[in-house]
């Protein structure tokens, strides 16, 4: 039998000097924390490389390296076919809206795009925005007792109208992982394409789009180890179909850049080399061997086992409680659940929950999380929502002890909120 991976914690922590400061980072949903050689990549560049590329000149010519370095990282990281097909831009949300302008000489009145109730405003709002020039919007409904997305449900929505299926990988408050290589399968067979929102997703496991065979994937490196910045994969057919964004003389056939529009933040992109160079040392670590997309799958493995207990742990302390609604599954069956679980206390108010938690040196947050349509269907308490717990693999099972204990203390045995203070 094979032995599982077992991640070097030690080293992990010590990756990221965040962590050092006494804190319990257990917002990670909303930004994890950033590694050492992230930041080391954006000073190399602003100190050594810091040039407009296109020069002839040498450091010109390194800059214009780093850049393709960037993308070569980017794609051992998702596992996409080539260079080309990754864009970067300063945000997930910013990256759908973009690719939906240029999408739009694709469009015609009356084609439908499907989205789901449960995805973060990001993959929903540029594609609503569409109505204007007639384009149908269907939503995809979620199913508030399993809190699952039923496949049997999308086909009926697919027509020969239908141009795009849009859908989240993991809900930002659900917290289970959508089976997104089948969905692409469905819409792929009624001739629409997919675009799928990953910043929930990309943090916990290894992403492979060509064995999904997605048409679009997007998430944000600020949620992934790195700095406030995101990248877009695209199959590069596609890329090469869409509007230029950039100026009149970017033509259709010059991918990447006429999605890049004013070029990319290029020291920010080159920091993504040091995520993929972490992830690899971390798979080496953790026993893997070989290339570095056969790294990253053994780094994700160890993460994998890790984020698990993790989840567990908290799950099953939130079921122990009767006075606790865990908003989606309550169980982590056959791994299907990343470490972002959200959950509301009967008669309490999320807000007081979370505040109280601050003086204990815990880091959570409430809220709807920016999907305030899936926190209107599942019936959050408005404005205030549901607190949330996002944990990633740097996070121990003693972090996960110190929370609860100061919930049993913040709630009391009896669930009447009282902020004891730090024990």
């Amino acid at each position: 039998m094979e032995t599982q991976r077992q991640l070097d914690i030690d080293f992990v922590r010590s990756q990221f000097p965040g962590l050092d400061h006494g804190w319990v980072f257990f917002d990670n949903a909303g930004g994890s924390q950033i590694l050492t050689r992230t930041v080391d990549r954006i000073t190399t560049f602003l100190y050594d490389k810091n040039v407009q590329i296109g020069g002839s000149y040498d450091v010109s010519q390194q800059a214009a390296k780093a850049l393709m370095d960037s993308r070569i990282a980017a794609t051992h990281l998702v596992n996409a076919a080539r260079p080309e097909e990754i864009i970067f831009g300063s945000s997930t949300t910013v990256l759908l809206q973009n690719l939906a302008r240029a999408m739009r000489s694709q469009l015609s009145a009356g084609d439908e795009i499907i989205v789901t109730i449960s995805d973060h405003e990001s993959n929903i709002g540029p594609w609503d925005g569409l109505r204007d020039m007639g384009i149908v919007i269907k939503f995809w409904p979620l199913d508030t007792t399993t809190y699952e997305l039923d496949i049997a449900e999308l086909k009926p929505l697919l027509t020969e109208k239908t141009k795009l299926v849009c859908v989240t990988h993991v809900s930002n408050i659900l917290g289970a992982i959508n089976p997104i290589a089948e969905i692409a399968a469905v819409a792929h067979a009624h001739g629409a394409r997919i675009c799928v929102d990953a910043v929930a997703y990309a943090p916990h496991r290894a992403v492979d789009v060509q064995a999904m065979d997605v048409d679009y994937y997007v998430f944000s490196f600020y949620k992934t180890y790195g700095p406030h910045y995101a990248m877009m994969y695209g199959k590069y057919d596609h890329l090469l179909e869409l509007d230029p964004l950039y100026h009149f003389f970017y033509g259709r056939d010059k991918v990447p850049g006429k999605l890049e529009p004013g070029n990319p933040n290029y020291e920010l992109a080159y920091s993504v080399t040091g995520i993929v160079d972490y992830l690899c040392e971390l798979g080496t670590r953790s026993g893997g061997s070989g290339s570095p997309r056969e790294l990253i799958l053994a780094a994700f493995e160890a993460i994998t086992i890790q984020e698990n207990a993790l989840t567990e742990r908290l799950l099953s302390y939130l079921r122990s409680r009767n006075d606790c609604r865990i908003i989606g599954e309550t169980a982590n069956r056959n791994g299907r659940r990343i470490p972002t679980i959200s959950f509301v206390f009967e008669g309490q108010n999320s807000e007081d929950i979370c505040k109280a938690m601050d003086a204990y040196k815990i880091a959570i947050r409430f809220g709807d999380f920016h999907a305030r349509r899936l926190g209107d269907h599942v019936g959050l308490p408005q404005y205030n929502g549901a607190v949330r717990v996002s944990m990633v693999h740097y996070n121990t099972i003693e972090e996960v002890d110190r929370l609860t204990a100061a919930l049993d203390q913040i709630l009391g045995s009896n669930g009447a909120l009282q902020n004891r203070g730090a024990a």
